[in-house]
């Protein structure tokens, strides 16, 4: 299992509380199984199928399952108001930020591999490592489950 973790190293609610039921020692691989095939019907199947939980946690997990597919709707909204925004700002402001971001990225690894005087302060380094990781995994996650809901 990874311990990878959305939402700006938070997790997703179903995330955080499936890795706390695995935590007690819960077998729930068929559950895991579901969750990598990314269908929410399938993923409420091998819940309600589960043996290893109890009635209260299986609820629980589908009312997490069910918050956070709310929550993906709602950004998805936002993220269609803002393409179908008037203002070209606001229409490519994701696009945009992802270019900067980029090359603000390759500016930093050419000057620090080519100057020995040049040097970048952990705390930027960090920085930048985490707006990115945020950005590309918002930018082509998002679109990614764009597509497979559209399917």
């Amino acid at each position: 299992m990874s311990n990878n973790k959305k939402n700006n190293g938070k997790g997703t609610f179903f995330g955080n509380l499936l890795r706390g039921l695995v935590k007690t020692g819960k077998q729930l691989s068929p559950v895991f199984d579901a969750v990598t095939g990314g269908k929410v019907s399938d993923i409420v199947k091998a819940i309600g199928g589960s043996k290893e939980l109890t009635d209260i946690e299986k609820e629980m997990l589908i009312k997490e399952l069910e918050q956070d597919v709310i929550e993906m709707q709602e950004v998805t909204k936002r993220w269609e108001s803002d393409m179908s925004s008037n203002s070209w700002l606001s229409s490519n402001i994701r696009p945009l930020s992802l270019a900067f971001l980029t090359l603000a990225l390759f500016i930093y690894v050419i000057l620090d591999s080519s100057l020995d005087t040049f040097k970048i302060d952990e705390q930027w380094i960090s920085l930048l490592g985490n707006l990115l990781m945020l950005v590309y995994g918002g930018y082509f996650g998002a679109r990614t489950l764009e597509k497979i809901r559209h399917k």
